[in-house]
């Protein structure tokens, strides 16, 4: 496979790996790939989650991603085995484009790190 260099190549092979693996014909968007980066990380296997637990699903993923920027740390798992974050600097005031723009980079970056585009 040509090595793939561009971000929006990159994101769009990832959305279509990803919709193909997990999605039923609708292209997963940049929420449905964080959604399933914060069940990635909870480690709980799949299970109905509630409105709360999807919203607490999402802020993990986003922690998770921002991790490696310097944003935000590891600092425990509680009683029920979620992990929580804290901050460490708070996140630039971004433009909505810029903040997808950081977001996709992120979310690319987290993958790489799994060798999910080798696969």
């Amino acid at each position: 496979m040509p090595k793939i260099s561009s971000l929006k190549e990159k994101w769009n092979l990832l959305t279509n790996k990803l919709t193909d693996q997990f999605a039923d014909g609708d292209e997963l968007n940049m929420d449905g790939i964080i959604y399933l980066i914060g069940v990635q990380e909870l480690g709980q296997g799949q299970r109905t989650f509630k409105k709360d637990e999807k919203v607490n699903l999402m802020h993990i993923a986003i922690c998770k991603l921002l991790e490696p920027y310097g944003y935000y740390e590891f600092d425990y798992f509680d009683d029920d085995a979620w992990p929580h974050y804290k901050i460490l600097t708070e996140l630039p005031s971004l433009k909505p484009g810029e903040q997808t723009v950081l977001m996709k980079e992120a979310i690319i970056n987290y993958f790489d790190a799994l060798k999910y585009f080798e696969s």
